[in-house]
């Protein structure tokens, strides 16, 4: 039998107070693709990024933002 995996959502973070958690989702996604940068594809450090965003996020989104990054029309800060 394969493993379980155990979903968590992202923790309450004080800079998104409100029920609408765009904003955090499109944060989340940044910061992991901030952390890839500064420490590497090989890190494990940027994980705990990578589980918060794709909990907030729709894969719809991930999926665009991933292609507009690989393409160079993002539109966020990375």
């Amino acid at each position: 039998m394969a493993d379980a995996i155990e979903l968590k959502t992202a923790p309450a973070d004080f800079r998104f107070p409100t029920t609408n958690q765009t904003r955090h989702c499109f944060t989340r996604y940044i910061e992991f693709h901030r952390c890839l940068a500064a420490k590497g594809e090989e890190s494990n450090q940027c994980e705990k990024f990578a589980k918060y965003y794709c909990s907030l996020c729709p894969g719809e989104w991930i999926d665009k933002w991933n292609e507009q990054r690989e393409n160079g029309t993002f539109p966020g800060p990375l």
